[in-house]
């Protein structure tokens, strides 16, 4: 196998950002020392962080989470839950050599490489406004907080070596001889950079922005991932417990508290494609269709559509099946819950044969405005929903005002009974009827009823698999998942909770780098 070098001692490529936010074109060449003068060469710099963005979110993300999880799979794997959950030799991401897992590191170090640009060299560049120069340094350092994020609930775990690792720690640019004597750093140390890096951004990054740049992240944006992160921090694997998400919960308290937010409406309202960064949504990754070559669209249409569907659902020009519901998803609906009919279909009508093909499939990201892998939806990461459902968490698992507690599951469940359903369904009497303290003996009960709101509420966002790993769910949910599908006798190791790092990064650096456990080390 060709050697390839570590992704973060490599050389920037060029691409696409925006003039809307979106479709500016930046210079040739990022690198060049020749470049970096202005505040308008950091503006693009900046922006240029957020648009490769998209190659993670396109698809790595997605197969990395949500498919690892019990919400969906690979359809066109159905009867194989050992390849649909990624364990064997044939398909599996948990394999080092898995092209899955490279894509994923690559883009995410290309990623942290643009950011750790605009980090050091803005310094040397003259502003007119200092809070300028701080909020394109505060923007940076969010989105290297949440590509690290990423990386660490990803490929963070027990090394061979027993000791609890992280990803390999790059907070500045770095020569190439640099990277060939780098290691992972510890799970800690990790998140100590990420904390660090949202505090900041916290504290530089204005509350809103003008029209012209509608989509770059704000404060509570910042503010909503540091609770997130600390929600992550007090559960597996580093178990920081009662302290931790007490920190969570300042943070939830303070975006709660922010007027800026709120709930939408409906929950149909809050994917439609008109909606984009509305009053709920606290950090979304931007997309735009029409651009050359579709290089800003999303694809989602085509790649969740039912596999070998064509022109039935949409224009399937690769052919769809990934991201596939489970009969387990379908299943956690409530009857009559309209927000599965919002997110997914359980088949489509075969007009050439006539027949129900009964193949699961998401329609959360469907732009009806376009058929093919050029739409306009944006992918929502952080929204008023998901906090108010970890704050919610956070009280019970810290003994906190479990009232309140379920005070904010309704609000989730009131709002998703004012949006219209299948039509074919008629809402149950009771359909989502508010909780109340009674309903559950145990605090245990009640985070179970969390945990599912959160998984029917925010599926297909690429939440549940992260939830079942930080919560120490995995392992149970999984097994039970499997055996669901008719395999008994499976059963989940702790290995799988971690993916390993990418053969690609063990051979560029062998011996330097430790892998994780279940895994060889080279």
């Amino acid at each position: 196998m060709k050697k390839r070098y570590l992704l973060f001692a490599m050389l920037l490529s060029c691409m696409s950002c925006s003039d809307d936010f979106i479709t500016k074109n930046p210079p040739s060449d990022l690198n060049s020392d020749g470049f970096y003068r202005t505040e308008m060469d950091m503006n693009q710099a900046v922006l240029s962080a957020y648009g490769n963005l998209r190659s993670l979110y396109n698809q790595q993300y997605v197969r990395l989470g949500e498919i690892r999880s019990d919400n969906t799979t690979y359809s066109w794997l159905s009867g194989n839950p050992a390849n649909e959950k990624g364990i064997d030799e044939f398909s599996s991401p948990l394999l080092p050599e898995n092209n899955f897992l490279a894509s994923c590191w690559d883009d995410s170090y290309k990623t942290i490489l643009r950011c750790n640009i605009v980090i050091g060299r803005i310094e040397n560049i003259e502003f007119k406004s200092e809070a300028l120069k701080a909020q394109y340094t505060a923007e940076a350092r969010f989105l290297r907080a949440l590509i690290y994020f990423y990386l660490n609930r990803i490929f963070g775990g027990y090394g061979v070596n027993g000791e609890l690792l992280g990803a390999i720690k790059v907070d500045r640019e770095i020569t190439q001889a640099e990277a060939y004597e780098m290691g992972r750093n510890s799970l800690q140390e990790m998140y100590d950079l990420i904390i660090e890096d949202l505090k900041y951004a916290e504290n530089n990054l204005p509350e809103s922005y003008g029209s012209t740049d509608i989509g770059r992240v704000t404060k509570g944006g910042a503010t909503a991932l540091l609770g997130k992160v600390y929600m992550t921090m007090a559960g597996y694997p580093l178990n920081k417990g009662d302290e931790y998400y007490k920190l969570a919960i300042d943070q939830f308290k303070s975006v709660i508290g922010n007027s800026r937010y709120s709930l939408v409406s409906t929950y149909k309202d809050l994917f439609e494609v008109s909606n984009k960064n509305t009053s709920e949504s606290l950090f979304e990754v931007q997309y735009k269709k029409g651009t050359q070559g579709g290089a800003t669209g999303s694809p989602w249409n085509n790649n969740f559509a039912p596999r070998f569907s064509d022109k039935e659902v949409v224009l399937v020009g690769d052919k769809g099946g990934e991201n596939s519901p489970t009969q387990d998803m379908s299943n956690a609906y409530e009857v009559g819950d309209p927000r599965k009919y919002v997110s997914m279909r359980d088949g489509w009508m075969n007009a050439k044969t006539g027949a129900w093909e009964n193949e699961k499939y998401v329609c959360k990201y469907y732009d009806v405005s376009s058929s093919g892998s050029d739409n306009d939806n944006n992918w929502i990461e952080l929204r008023l929903a998901d906090i108010y459902l970890l704050y919610a968490e956070a009280l019970v698992r810290t003994n906190g005002d479990k009232q309140t507690a379920i005070d904010y599951v309704n609000k989730i469940r009131e709002r998703a009974r004012n949006t219209p359903g299948d039509p074919e369904i008629a809402p149950a009497a009771d359909l989502l009827r508010d909780y109340t303290l009674s309903d559950f003996s145990t605090s245990n009960d009640l985070l179970l009823a969390i945990e599912k709101e959160r998984r029917v509420e925010l599926a297909f966002e690429n939440h549940r698999w992260f939830d079942l790993v930080r919560t120490g769910r995995a392992k149970d949910v999984m097994t039970a998942e499997q055996k669901f599908d008719g395999y008994s006798d499976f059963t989940w190791s702790d290995d799988a909770l971690a993916y390993p790092i990418p053969m690609t990064v063990m051979q560029s650096n062998p011996g330097k780098i430790i892998q994780n456990k279940g895994y060889t080390q080279l």
